[in-house]
């Protein structure tokens, strides 16, 4: 199976009609960016030991080399349920050209934590190798109004560390602060080392990008308007944001609801997140397996110098974690 052509829309908001499931040649992606083939499942939910819902989102992919001492694989793979209960999971592979091996003892996290917690379920786990403090940092939610860190010197065995975020440090209205994800980038003007990217809702469930800047990764400052809208974007929802450096810039590429094309799109913001530069569809659904017209919360890796892209593939809430290659 190949992807569609990607459509470079410099300087617009407006997004071109897909033909998912078309086979063209690959072709340059927006700002040089390499084009994405999927390959193979990263997991399959019917040998999966822990499998609750049905519903795998949301991975992370993190290579443990130089990082964690006598790590079980090269790779490791944060994702999990959204439905109730929910629960943050692991899997492992030496190669991102492989099925993921479960890791036995999921979940690492669950959806209470005594002394600290007690919800209906959480999710959406970032993971985050924080060399400041040579850890492993997680971020994940639980309810949809909360983002909580935990880390790791392991990246299996967690310590709650605290709330990061929550509706109540966005304006009046915020209904959901959820699907977080942390990287190291230094924002000198803002006294700022670490950048969040987060999926915002109110009362119109309509949902948007937000962001904030942080100098440890655990104290966190959030911009009080959106960083990417959906409607400057032609969508209905927007989430799942992912940065990406190039050029000498910063991106950020995040996906749309299935009703607005179930792509992943891409924005340039600049090293400096004053840009808006909507440049269209960074990596077109598949209109068949696994997609099914929906690829989402993309994460990246490298293998063997060759770029990879682990992404959310399929209907929200029946979905699996998919594996896409450059090429």
């Amino acid at each position: 199976m190949t992807l569609n052509r990607r459509r470079l829309l410099l300087g617009s908001a407006a997004l071109l009609a897909g033909t998912a499931g078309t086979a063209v040649p690959a072709a340059a992606a927006p700002a040089g960016f390499p084009d994405y083939r999927y390959s193979r499942l990263a997991l399959v939910k019917s040998k999966l030991r822990y499998n609750p819902t049905g519903e795998l989102i949301f991975p992370t992919i993190r290579g443990t080399k130089d990082r964690i001492a006598g790590a079980r694989a090269a790779y490791y793979l944060y994702y999990a349920p959204h439905d109730a209960p929910g629960g943050i999971c692991l899997a492992y592979a030496n190669s991102l050209d492989e099925e993921f091996t479960e890791h036995p003892g999921n979940p690492i996290i669950s959806r209470s934590w005594p002394g600290e917690y007690s919800v209906s379920h959480v999710s959406s786990p970032h993971a985050m190798w924080n060399d400041d403090v040579k850890r492993m940092y997680l971020y994940f939610h639980g309810e949809n109004t909360v983002t909580r860190l935990a880390s790791s010197a392991d990246g299996i065995n967690f310590t709650y560390e605290k709330e990061v975020l929550s509706t109540r440090l966005q304006p009046e209205g915020t209904t959901e602060t959820s699907y977080a994800r942390v990287f190291r980038h230094d924002l000198t003007s803002r006294g700022a080392r670490y950048v969040m990217v987060f999926m915002l809702n109110n009362r119109t469930n309509r949902r948007d990008i937000g962001w904030g800047w942080s100098a440890n990764a655990r104290d966190w400052t959030f911009s009080q308007t959106p960083l990417i809208r959906h409607q400057d974007v032609g969508a209905v929802n927007v989430g799942g944001p992912h940065l990406l450096f190039r050029n000498n810039s910063v991106y950020v590429v995040y996906n749309t609801d299935i009703g607005s094309g179930g792509n992943i799109l891409i924005t340039e913001v600049g090293r400096d997140f004053t840009l808006r530069r909507h440049l269209g569809v960074f990596h077109d659904s598949l209109s068949g397996s696994p997609d099914n017209g929906r690829s989402a919360a993309p994460s990246f890796g490298t293998y063997q110098g060759r770029e990879y892209m682990i992404y959310e593939a399929g209907d929200r809430l029946a979905g699996n974690i998919a594996i896409a290659r450059a090429v």
